[in-house]
Formats: structure tokens, C-alpha cells, sequence
């Protein structure tokens, strides 16, 4: 795996878990070429493209190709505070506490009211990335992911990242109705950490207990696959 990235820019995260996790992103990015190769088709909703991962990822013949995953277990849905998580990827290492895991947060991302406070990439912040920075998520590894899953025709560039990019230290009202920030320090900045996939990148955000978070993203395009 290609590793063209500065080691402080994964702040709290040993080196190994790095590669772990990256070779998680990794077979994530494969299931996603092999369902756009196929020409494969999936409903608008959220719930449903997300399964195209979490069920590939828990495919004991995928997992048997893949032996990287064995070092994990994945649940979807898990209830963590008052919310429920997209995809938990627990770390089966025994010397690790029960809550070692990282967590996915899956968001839809589409081509209307790309700047307002209701579109699509708002909510990417507000109840996506902000969910990590006000700890109503956990972050034990300072890291966590987020996967936005493009559905209507865009330029990922131009209408997703340089626009989250412009509203992403904007205050927001959450679904819970709290006023939430994402706090970031550095914006949404393209890093190759999966095999040169082109939408791939990092971010980093001041979490309410003060530390630094980092968040990787990674953007898939459904546009064309959408039934």
C-alpha cells in the first residue's frame, strides 16, 4: 500500500492501527469497485448502500481473501450514548479495552442546496462530522470515518469538498437540537491512504475534551447506480 503521508497527521494513532485501519478503508474501496464494475444498482437510502459494504465486510468467502479483516468485527446499527452507529469496526486484539473500535458514519451527499444549512452537505457536517468533535460519538483511537456516498451527478471536488470546506466551521443545529461546530483545524485536504483512490481524505477537528481528532473520508460515487 502506497504511504505518501506526514506521521503527524495521524495524531494518536500508533503506526500499526494506521495500517490496520487503512487496510479496512482498503477492502472497503475494493467492494465498492466490484458493485460499480458489475453495474449493480441500489436504492436511494442511506441503509442500504451502507449494507453493500457491511455485508461484503462480514462475507465469511470475503473475509477468507482478505485476512486482514479477521482482525476485526463489524456490527451495524450498535447504540452508543443515545445514537445508533452506521458501522462499528471492533479491533479483536485482547490486550485492548472493549472500546478499541472505530466507527464509520455513513452520509448521502447529492446535488441540491449544496450550500445550505438543509442540503445534503450540511448534514455531512452537523450530524455527520460533528458527531465525533461534541463526543456523541467516541473517538478512542483520536480517528474515526466517515463515507459519503454520492447519489446525484456532481463534481465531488467542486460541489461536495470545496463546499463542506466552506460551511465546516459554521455553527449548526443538530437533530437533537444542540448547537454543535465542527472545530477544524485543517479542512477537508486530499490523502492518499487508499491505494491512490482519488477521493480519499483527512481532516482535523479540536474535540470538546480539547485533544485533536483526525477523520478520514472517503467519497464513493452511486450517481450512475441509483434505481
Amino acid at each position: 500500500m502506497k504511504q505518501n503521508l506526514n506521521a503527524s497527521a495521524f495524531t494518536g494513532l500508533s503506526a500499526f492501527n494506521q495500517q490496520e485501519l487503512f487496510s479496512v478503508l482498503e477492502c472497503c474501496v475494493d467492494i465498492y469497485g466490484y458493485f460499480i464494475a458489475c453495474g449493480n444498482k441500489v436504492c436511494n437510502k442511506e441503509e442500504q448502500i451502507r449494507n453493500i459494504f457491511f455485508e461484503k465486510l462480514n462475507d465469511d468467502d470475503y473475509r477468507s481473501k482478505h485476512p486482514c479483516l479477521q482482525n476485526f468485527h463489524f456490527e451495524k446499527e450498535p447504540q452508543e450514548n443515545s445514537g445508533f452507529l452506521d458501522i462499528k469496526v471492533k479491533t479483536l486484539n485482547p490486550y485492548e479495552s472493549t472500546k478499541a473500535y472505530y466507527i464509520i458514519e455513513c452520509k448521502r451527499l447529492g446535488s441540491k442546496n449544496l450550500l445550505g444549512e438543509n442540503g445534503l452537505n450540511a448534514e455531512y457536517i452537523k450530524n455527520g462530522i460533528c458527531r465525533y468533535v461534541t463526543g456523541y460519538y467516541s473517538t478512542y483511537f483520536s480517528c474515526n470515518v466517515m463515507f459519503g456516498f454520492v447519489v446525484e451527478s456532481v463534481s465531488v471536488q467542486t460541489d461536495i469538498i470545496d463546499n463542506i470546506n466552506s460551511m465546516i466551521n459554521n455553527n449548526y443545529i443538530n437533530a437533537q437540537h444542540v448547537e454543535v461546530n465542527a472545530n477544524a483545524i485543517q479542512k477537508l485536504t486530499h490523502k492518499d491512504f487508499v491505494n491512490g483512490y482519488s477521493y480519499s481524505y483527512i481532516s482535523k477537528h479540536s474535540h470538546i475534551s480539547g485533544k485533536e481528532i483526525v477523520l478520514y473520508h472517503i467519497m464513493f460515487d452511486f450517481s450512475q447506480n441509483i434505481r
